[in-house]
């Protein structure tokens, strides 16, 4: 694949995701930045693109894609190696089970959409506002995080140094990003083993190192 263009924010977790996956699979991207909190990718060029106006939006060619798991299935099916979706529709389903409590549990309610919105309706006080986001936020990636944890636990099938056996798949193209919100947002996850010793062995592959936000604070 060449002229692989992605419309990126490099907070947004679902942006996260996929520059997780395309760095895994060595595949050379242009990341343009849309600066979600100066409503960018509510401007009409944009939404052009992606017509629901988020990130991030992924271009090859003339091939558009949007949704990160969407996106990362695609990236799968035309660039094999390494496989991110497991073969084995037993081991396929564990992993999307994973992939999609983080993706549609914890993250929908956790966007800053929902929680600016969430903020907006109990308080004025912009100070206010900042605690209770955060306090949200805490709260949904305390319970969303520890529903993977017991996940984790109660797996005995597929145990190995990741989610899914000994290769990273995409349930860590989920996790990692949310880890790193739990960070951000101040929640201790230490307690949480199985979700720690993944994180920390993550943390080591260039490829996570390489899509990390830092990266594309720019």
């Amino acid at each position: 694949m060449s002229n692989i263009i992605l419309y990126d924010y490099w907070r947004s977790s679902a942006s996260y995701r996929v520059r997780i996956a395309l760095h895994l699979k060595g595949l050379e991207f242009e990341s343009r930045s849309i600066d979600l909190l100066a409503k960018a990718n509510k401007q009409d060029e944009y939404m052009q693109h992606n017509p629901q106006g988020l990130v991030p939006t992924l271009v090859i060619g003339d091939v558009v894609l949007t949704q990160s798991l969407a996106i990362i299935d695609y990236l799968d099916s035309h660039q094999p190696s390494p496989c991110l979706f497991p073969q084995n529709p037993q081991q396929r389903a564990w992993a999307l089970s994973l992939a999609y409590a983080i993706a549609m549990e914890i993250h929908p309610i956790c966007n800053l959409t929902v929680m600016g919105h969430v903020a907006s309706l109990i308080s004025d006080d912009e100070t206010q506002q900042t605690e209770i986001k955060k306090q949200w936020q805490q709260h949904f990636i305390i319970k969303g995080l520890q529903n993977i944890e017991n996940m984790l636990i109660a797996d005995t099938t597929h145990k190995g140094k990741f989610a899914c056996g000994d290769d990273v798949s995409l349930v860590e193209c989920c996790l990692i990003p949310q880890i790193y919100n739990a960070k951000r947002w101040g929640v201790d996850y230490s307690d949480w083993h199985n979700i720690s010793a993944i994180n920390e062995r993550a943390e080591k592959i260039p490829a996570f190192i390489a899509a990390h936000p830092d990266r594309y604070n720019i």
